[in-house]
């Protein structure tokens, strides 16, 4: 969709790139790096001012005893770390869970390392999920669960009830808990973001998932990392080391300067600004029939074009861009079967001026009359 975007000159919304300043502090430490001449391979689990970063953030925010030592392993973006969990705990054939809908690069990462993704359907609006539907999942080759909160594309933040039931049922099934936090500073409403890892007896058995793309909009400098125990830790950072190296050393130096440097109003305001986002995308969407699902977090939002032309969520997605020249992601990328055929994501990860331009066009949906009149 992006690559359509571009060949028409459209406005993107469908990839979720920032396009947000980066904040001064990320800019400076990686530029220091860089004439410091910090240019060359990184220990392979990341520098040690990144990986201490990493473990005070976490022990003042989650209350997780992190050894920045040994239980940290810094990688090629937040889906590095995700690929090499997988090359390291799972072996082909086994079975991990996923909830729908699904970010599709969690799909596609267990099919490239072999693993058999099975999926767990939820109920909009609140993308709930049943323990039945759970339980019927499992069977002797199920090795793991798949957490995603805040979830793309959803925006759902997970409770700590739904959170709790996912804890009891991967202990008693056994099962590693692969949690994607990686939108946990984007979180509306008065909800919380809550670390599965720091529930109770969670610590062994969760690999907890994140990187600095989203809240520094550094997309492209593949900041990521894995936080678990140490015996995960060191087969994660292992193959970390054989599939990428390490991560790009100046731009872990600036990633690391800004979890030092910023402090939480930083991240109240970065939450509050895209709030506002949301509202002004979602009540354009709304003008315009697009029915969204207000997201609770991250910055996607999920919505409605059954009232569009086509037979599937791509004819969709590619009628909204020809005729206004926005572009957003088919639904049937985050769903298995017919879920997602009336359903596109948005992302509002763009600056004001964007945005608006972008809800200006959506809403000619509404003046050209939608579907009926085309």
């Amino acid at each position: 969709m992006s690559v359509a975007c571009e060949r028409v000159g459209g406005i993107n919304l469908s990839q979720g790139v920032c396009d947000l300043a980066v904040p001064a502090p990320v800019l400076s430490g990686a530029k220091k790096a860089i004439d410091q001449g910090d240019n060359s391979y990184s220990r392979h689990d990341g520098t040690g001012p990144l990986r201490r970063a990493l473990a005070e953030k976490y022990r003042l925010r989650a209350g997780l005893d992190v050894d920045a030592e040994h239980n940290v392993v810094v990688t090629a973006g937040a889906t590095g770390a995700l690929y090499c969990s997988c090359l390291a705990l799972l072996e082909p054939g086994d079975e991990v869970i996923l909830f729908e809908p699904y970010y599709s690069y969690h799909e596609s990462t267990l099919i490239a390392t072999e693993a058999v993704p099975v999926f767990i359907p939820t109920q909009a609006p609140d993308w709930s999920f049943s323990m039945q539907d759970l339980e019927k999942a499992v069977s002797s080759k199920t090795r793991a669960i798949i957490v995603n909160t805040p979830s793309n594309p959803s925006g759902k933040v997970w409770s700590r009830a739904e959170l709790e039931l996912v804890a009891e049922f991967s202990k008693r099934h056994d099962l590693f808990v692969f949690t994607d936090e990686i939108y946990e500073h984007f979180v509306f409403d008065d909800l919380e973001h809550i670390s599965i890892a720091a529930l109770l007896d969670m610590w062994d058995r969760t690999i907890t998932i994140s990187g600095l793309s989203k809240t520094f909009s550094i997309t492209g400098w593949r900041i990521g990392y894995a936080i678990c125990p140490a015996k995960w830790a060191e087969a994660i950072g292992n193959f970390s080391d054989l599939v990428y190296v390490c991560a790009p050393t100046p731009l872990q130096m600036g990633a690391a300067a800004g979890i030092v440097e910023l402090d939480d109003a930083y991240f109240e305001k970065l939450a509050k600004k895209y709030r506002r986002k949301r509202e002004i995308l979602c009540s354009s969407l709304t003008e315009a029939g697009l029915i969204p699902c207000i997201p609770q977090g991250a910055y996607y939002v999920l919505a409605d074009v059954s009232m569009l032309p086509g037979a599937d969520s791509k004819e969709k997605a590619m009628y909204l861009l020809d005729k206004t020249g926005v572009a957003s992601v088919p639904g049937e990328s985050f769903f298995k079967g017919a879920a997602g055929r009336d359903i596109v994501r948005f992302c509002f990860a763009k600056e004001d001026a964007v945005i608006e331009e972008a809800c200006r066009r959506l809403e000619t949906l509404r003046l050209s009359g939608s579907k009926k009149a085309s």
